[in-house]
């Protein structure tokens, strides 16, 4: 095989790794180097960002280390048996390739993967090294995210943690009976106790020692994991009563969800529910109503008689339609937690109305400067000046779905 340039290792390396969901630093180490000590910076409010149409956030420096891998999960475009072109970076390319982007002003950290080569511990020993020659050698002060490796040493993972910002291992599936079917060589046991390793990891180094001081910090930005959706016919209420489990379980920052679509070479077994983009945002905004509004999965469940979101509406929408019967809220009288129910208004909205009605009653135009979406939420509240009407309409829902689109057929 001819030998491949950093050039064209990076184009191959950084395509292949568009299918790793990458996260904001958000919760990270506050880390600069305007002292002249080093190089980059970080801060506990995040870095800034770019974002693709779709919504991902394109701001680190985010790769695979190599694609080549001994694994054959069935979903991975870089399975062993795909017929892929291959590339490898060594740590110093790594390394350099980090430094320059961000000299250069693109980027404001580090985002990396890795197939599995030769073993689990030799492929985390290597992404290790990466994080440390920067740590420590260049002192780079930037974020750095390392994707670990469940099957790799508990003492890598540990080494992983005190030189990156955030670590993340993929739970790969919904089920346990969808990676034994999809990946049968990843076992989820040994996934989950590799994640538990690192919640203790990071629990254990809070504490003072007896002299005082705090042990160095691991992984400050805590862990996340991604769980591909689509690949194995999973509904999505099964999805979210997983991912509820694993917020409990493990502390995460966030469970990504990443939208499974056919790719070249691909076993043709595979189920697919369509259009898997939009299934994707919809699981993220199911996920935001569990973790900040307040909402149980069976709640989330009232709107969805088949097991799946529906595609065409948002889910805090769907309940509210599910359950007309506890609307219209009164704007002026109700707790926070139903006002947080109410479509169309969000956790800060919803903050600047207590706030605003301490003082004086609220209308409905103090609902739009306060930033309410009244085209979804003006059916299921009331205000000084505001009564809705058609709340039991049997159209209501026709009103906040897409209208039908003419197909083009050229």
């Amino acid at each position: 095989m001819a030998k491949l340039s950093v050039s064209e290792k990076l184009a191959i390396l950084s395509d292949a790794a568009k299918y790793d969901a990458s996260c904001a630093s958000s919760g990270g180490q506050r880390r600069d180097s305007r002292d002249g000590s080093g190089i980059g910076s970080t801060t506990g409010s995040g870095i800034c960002h770019a974002y693709a149409p779709d919504g991902r956030c394109i701001s680190l420096l985010k790769i695979l280390m190599t694609n080549f891998c001994i694994y054959d999960c069935a979903y991975c475009v870089n399975r062993v048996s795909s017929n892929v072109q291959r590339a490898r970076f060594t740590p110093e390319e790594v390394v350099d390739l980090t430094l320059e982007f961000y000299r250069r002003n693109y980027i404001e950290g580090l985002f990396l993967s890795s197939g599995i080569i030769r073993s689990p511990d030799d492929t985390m020993a290597d992404m290790v090294r990466i994080a440390r020659l920067l740590r420590e050698e260049h002192r780079f002060r930037g974020y750095i995210h390392l994707k670990t490796i469940p099957d790799a040493a508990p003492e890598l993972i540990e080494q992983a943690g005190l030189y990156a910002d955030r670590l993340s291992i993929n739970v790969e599936l919904p089920t346990d009976r969808a990676v034994k079917d999809y990946a049968p060589e990843k076992n989820p046991d040994q996934i989950r106790r590799a994640m538990a390793d690192v919640r203790v990891m990071k629990e254990a180094r809070k504490e003072q020692s007896y002299t005082g001081k705090r042990p160095r910090r691991f992984a400050p930005a805590g862990q996340s994991t991604q769980m591909i959706v689509g690949a194995d016919g999973a509904r999505d209420m099964t999805i979210l009563k997983t991912s509820t489990r694993l917020y409990s379980s493990y502390r995460l920052k966030r469970v990504y969800y990443s939208a499974f679509s056919p790719i070249p070479d691909s076993s043709a077994a595979l189920p697919l529910i369509k259009p898997p983009l939009m299934r994707e945002h919809r699981l993220y905004q199911a996920d935001w109503l569990l973790r900040f509004y307040g909402f149980d999965v069976d709640e989330i469940a009232q709107g969805t008689p088949d097991g799946n979101l529906d595609l065409e509406i948002d889910p805090k929408l769907a309940w509210a339609l599910a359950n007309r019967h506890v609307f219209p809220v009164d704007v002026n009288r109700a707790d926070r937690e139903l006002l947080l129910r109410v479509p169309g208004i969000g956790a800060k909205t919803v903050g600047r109305l207590l706030a605003t009605r301490r003082h004086r009653t609220i209308r409905y135009d103090d609902l739009r400067r306060m930033g309410a979406n009244l085209k979804q939420a003006r059916p299921f509240l009331t205000a000084l000046d505001w009564s809705p009407r058609g709340l039991d309409a049997a159209d209501l829902r026709a009103r906040f779905a897409p209208p039908p689109e003419q197909l083009q057929l050229i």
